[in-house]
């Protein structure tokens, strides 16, 4: 990524992470936490990874929701930044989270159930 691409993609996180913070309730969509924005090189659409906290349930629900408001989430956007052209939003989900649990809770289990080596 260019560093323009790289300014905007902060600048988009930042906004989407307040318009979440302001605009979506938590009991109806749950914790949720923009982890990172992908920008095209043309900076017409953004990638937006959210990571949700609870089940595989919520964050399924939480991503539809998601995609139900991505007009008014975009048209926020748009209202908060200077640019020529606000940006096509894609949501994708971000387990990166759940995958380091997984891995931290694995080598737990090995670490336990190996003997204790003698130095």
């Amino acid at each position: 990524m260019s560093v323009r691409t790289e300014k905007v993609a902060s600048l988009v996180k930042e906004v989407i992470s307040e318009i979440f913070q302001h605009h979506f309730r938590m009991e109806e969509y749950g914790l949720m936490t923009v982890t990172e924005v992908r920008m095209s090189p043309d900076l017409k659409t953004a990638k937006v990874f959210v990571s949700i906290f609870g089940d595989e349930e919520r964050k399924k629900k939480t991503l539809a929701l998601l995609e139900v408001e991505k007009k008014t989430v975009r048209g926020e956007l748009g209202r908060n930044l200077r640019m020529k052209f606000t940006p096509n939003l894609m949501f994708f989900l971000d387990d990166t989270l759940d995958h380091a649990m997984r891995i931290e809770d694995l080598l737990n289990k090995i670490r336990k159930d190996s003997p204790p080596q003698e130095e």
